[in-house]
This record gives C-alpha cells, structure tokens and sequence, in this order.
C-alpha cells in the first residue's frame, strides 16, 4: 500500500528511534570481514513475529518518545526477503495512520544491501511505492580488486563485484545523494586510495568509510594506512575533487583531546535502539545477537510477548565514554573521532561486561589523525593561495 495522507513528509535527523528487524540471517555472499559469525539461510523472520514487534511498539508510546523512527532492515541480505519486508512496511504504516501516531509521516525505512538483487522487479516495486521514506546503501568497497578480496560468494572464491557495479547507476539515479559505506581490514589497506577515486568515477560523491573494530591488525597495518590516507588526500585537493566530493575519513572534528562536558556519551546507540530477530526477542543492538557474537552469549533484554525488561536494559543507559574506557583513552590528546562498537566491546571484554572498551583500532586511529592533520593544512594552504576559504572552497562569500 502507498499511505498518502496529510502533510508532506517531515524528517527529524539525529533525534530518531532505530528500530532494526533482523529479517533473515542468510546472504549470498560470505564477506571475509563479516562481524555476522553465524549467519544460516534457516532463521527467517515470520509476519506474525513482526507484527507483534510492531504492535508493542506503537501502543507504547512512554517507552518510545522520540519524534521520528527509523525501521531498519537488515540480513544477512535484507532484499532476500523482500516479500516480507513489503508486508510489514504496509502494516507498519497502516497502523501508525489509523493510530494517528506522531512517527506517520515522521519515519525513514533503511537498508543497507549487497546491491546484488537490487534491480529486482520486486525490490524495484517496493522502492518506488515508498521512495519518498526510503535511505538505502549499497555496499561497493572501491575497485575490483578490493571489493572482491572480501566480498565473496559462498564458495570463497567468486567475487561479486561484476553483480553489484552494474546496480550503481540505479541506484544513483533513484537516490543521487545516496552515501556510500566502505570497510577497510587488514588486506585491503593498499587499494584504499584507488578505491575511493573508482568510487568517485562511479558517481558517488559522499564516501564514508571505517576500519573494522575487531582485533585483525597486523605489525605496520597503521604506517601504511597512514600512507594510503596521505595520497588519497593529495588525489582529492590537488584533483579538486573536494570541492564536489566527500570522504569521512578526513573531519575537522577529530584529533582532539577530549572535553568531557561535550563528549562524555556513548559513541553508539547500543541500549536506545532497539533489534527484533526471528524468534522474537529483542536486543539493546544487533551486535548482542548471538548470530553476531564469536565468544559470549547473546545479551536479551525482552521479546514480542512480555515487552522490553527495563532493569536488563538499564546498564546500557548509563554506558558513556567514561564508564567505559581505560585512562589513557580519556587523556589521550587526539582522542576526540576514536570510535567503538558496543557489541564488539562486550564481545572482546575479558568477562561479561560492556564496560570494558576494546582499542583494537588505537594506532589506526591515530594514524588517520595524522593523516587528517595533512589533509587540512594542505586543503587550507590551497584555499589560502587562491584568495578564499574552505567554506567557500577559493571563492569566497562569507
């Protein structure tokens, strides 16, 4: 159905509800990098569990007050479930109009997909009844030769780029201003540079990119991400290219110490999400299903049938930087940017904690502070010579 009643689409960005229902734990692919350690193509979820999930949901208000939503779908492959995914987006909207809730009109349906059937009739159909609420990203890690060093088929060999660069200019074209997800590990650290310009040439103009939080780095893994980030920077301003295109990884924002009135919070939302899987149980964040944990038990904080339990989610509301993390995190001078994922925290915690932070990626981080650091003198250097500022990007209006 295409609910259409009311007033134009409204959007609170950063003040939304993540609601992510884990529709199946199957993919087509066996991506080398992949955090989901236990993915089957038997775990699907039903309509009934779904629905269920829903209608606790909205009739709880108290319990959800933030003025938009955001309902997630994610796999394994989302899209392998389209059909499902359909029915549940009608039902979901059906029922926030004839509640008259504030998040009708008020809400984004997100995806992230591996692009391999995006250009279905069925996922075609899905996103042109609902495009107005849609984000999808589709999931393209730069040339040939570093998406398919880990984005593989189930045979471990065939890679699927081939299947997924031909869905770019769709996509592109449905959503111009939609972002692109990069994952760099180990392996791929040299490709990072000619990567992110294919990714350019393809026409995606806003990059963002993160290393894996897990613990894969090798002995010099940070000089030579360090080196990487460095040519990439020189390709972007002396080609001019930031002047039309992005990449997270350079941010003005980060390499700071910290200033804990401002910065002392969670950097995810573990704990003020909410996840759904097949069964029917809920988790503060997918990382605590078990599908997603290599060495701990999954953390359930309630299910479909008696609702969230608020003392098992209590912990992960008083999770912030500080509670968190070891000292020479908090006094680290370029500590402002360094992220963490909770689940992976808890997953790597030496007992079953998620107050001990995991800093796996410490010297990746500070090498992209390095990295950054050269980007911005060298960008301002630029701009300065050429009589404008970065804002304007050399000609300026201010």
């Amino acid at each position: 159905m295409d609910v259409t009643k009311k007033e134009a689409p409204i959007w609170n960005e950063g003040m939304s509800k993540n609601i992510t229902f884990i529709v199946t734990k199957d993919c087509q692919l066996a991506c080398k990098y992949c955090y989901l350690v236990g993915k089957n193509a038997k775990e699907r979820m039903s309509f009934d569990v779904a629905k269920k999930a829903i209608d606790y949901i909205l009739a709880n208000k108290h319990l959800f007050e933030e003025p938009s939503v955001i309902w997630d779908f994610i796999g394994g492959e989302p899209f392998l479930e389209i059909d499902l995914i359909d029915r549940i987006c009608d039902y979901v909207k059906t029922e926030m109009y004839r509640l008259n809730h504030p998040w009708f009109n008020n809400y984004r349906l997100s995806f992230s997909t591996n692009g391999i059937n995006y250009d279905s009739d069925k996922v075609q159909h899905f996103i042109a009844k609902n495009h107005s609420h849609l984000s999808i990203g589709i999931t393209i890690d730069g040339t040939r030769r570093k998406h398919d060093l880990n984005r593989v088929y189930k045979d471990g060999i065939r890679g699927s780029y081939d299947d997924v660069v031909r869905n770019i200019p769709l996509w592109l074209k449905q959503f111009p201003d939609g972002g692109k997800k990069v994952t760099i590990a180990s392996a791929d650290i040299p490709y990072i540079k000619e990567s992110v310009m294919h990714l350019y040439s393809l026409g995606i103009r806003q990059v963002n990119i993160n290393v894996v939080f897990e613990d894969v780095w090798q002995e010099g893994d940070d000089k030579l991400f360090e080196e990487q980030l460095m040519l990439l920077a020189d390709e972007i301003i002396d080609g001019g290219w930031y002047e039309n295109y992005a990449c997270s990884f350079f941010s003005e924002t980060i390499g700071k110490p910290l200033d804990l009135e401002c910065d002392n919070m969670n950097w995810c939302g573990a704990g003020r999400m909410l996840s759904i899987d097949a069964a029917g149980n809920f988790y503060p964040c997918t990382r605590f299903a078990a599908y997603s944990l290599r060495s701990k038990e999954p953390i359930i904080i309630g299910n479909v049938n008696d609702g969230i339990n608020q003392n098992l989610l209590r912990p992960f509301l008083t999770l912030d930087l500080v509670t968190q993390s070891p000292r020479k995190c908090i006094e680290c001078e370029v500590a402002s940017g360094c992220a963490w994922c909770q689940g992976e925290n808890y997953d790597a915690a030496i007992t079953n904690t998620i107050y001990q932070r995991s800093t796996a990626i410490c010297k990746m981080h500070k090498a992209r502070v390095r990295a950054n650091n050269y980007y911005w003198r060298k960008l301002y250097h630029k701009i300065d010579m050429k009589g404008g500022c970065v804002r304007c990007q050399g000609v300026c209006n201010c």
